[in-house]
């Protein structure tokens, strides 16, 4: 399926400020991604929840009716988006299920359009301005790969990036480059203590599954402050050694570019056969909860 450039595809990452008027920054992601597009991106990834503030600083029953089924208005409006522009599109949006059930949700889409699938945010925390348990079911479509016209594209979402299971189960189903739309920044009243730590662990995380897993990691998230998080921006790509590719300001709105060599992944791994030495057969206790608990006991 895949048709690749000579040397392998250009990917972008949307990093955006949002405003309270949803579609301004529906009309804003979309003029970012023609760009992005026109500068010769194969594959466009939005920020988490990119057509809307950050819902969840609150828990408010109204918000609910922001959310739209899938398919629906706006993934029409991806779809045609992907295919006018000949790109692979992954985007993350609030989606309502059936009444009373919603989701974190990225959909991606290949550069005809079609949907290639799926993916429902896994890991929902529960945190101070992150009440994301009282909006979003746990995802139940588990960690996918999706061939692409472009490549084999894994998403996961903001707080999956610190699972290494998560990573690891993506990486395992095909994926060549994990994607992670991400929301994530400070409480206003923690940066000037906490604020570099938090930013070098999350960072940090997410570098290490390109290395453990021997595959390209792209992470977008938003810019701006939205009532009392400063989202820091950040937004990187980084190859299967861990190599920062390109970074973003933590100010600013911008389109990260960075060229992937899909033939990397394969050095990579002869070179740290990381998958080649798992010992699968004694693994069976990682689904325990703690120590030596079977999970259904």
């Amino acid at each position: 399926m895949n048709n690749l450039p000579p040397s392998g595809p250009s990917v972008a990452l949307i990093q955006m400020t949002c405003g309270k008027v949803r579609q301004l920054n529906i009309d804003k992601a979309f003029g970012q991604v023609r760009i992005a597009a026109s500068q010769g991106a194969n594959i466009v990834c939005l920020q988490e929840l990119f057509h809307s503030q950050y819902i969840c600083q609150t828990e408010d029953h109204s918000r609910f009716a922001e959310a739209e089924t899938i398919p629906g208005h706006l993934t029409n409006q991806l779809s045609q988006l992907a295919a006018e522009n000949g790109i692979v599109l992954i985007a993350s949006l609030f989606e309502k299920r059936t009444a009373g059930l919603y989701h974190n949700t990225a959909v991606v889409f290949d550069t005809d359009g079609s949907t290639c699938g799926l993916y429902r945010k896994m890991h929902i925390p529960d945190d101070p301005l992150y009440y994301e348990k009282f909006y979003f079911t746990p995802g139940d479509l588990g960690f996918k790969c999706f061939d692409t016209k472009f490549g084999k594209v894994g998403v996961c979402i903001c707080w999956d990036q610190w699972f290494p299971e998560a990573a690891r189960l993506t990486a395992l189903s095909g994926a060549e480059i994990i994607f992670y739309p991400t929301a994530i920044g400070w409480h206003l009243n923690e940066k000037e203590l906490l604020g570099n730590s938090q930013h070098s662990a999350w960072e940090t995380m997410m570098r290490s599954h390109a290395i453990a897993n021997g595959v390209y990691v792209a992470a977008t998230n938003r810019v701006g402050t939205e009532d009392g998080i400063e989202f820091w921006g950040g937004s990187f790509f980084c190859d299967p050694y861990g190599n920062l590719l390109n970074k973003g300001s933590q100010e600013k709105e911008e389109i990260l570019f960075a060229e992937c060599d899909f033939s990397l992944i394969d050095t990579a791994r002869i070179h740290w056969p990381f998958l080649r030495d798992r010992r699968i057969d004694a693994y069976g206790p990682i689904t325990n909860r703690f120590g030596d608990q079977p999970f259904d006991e």
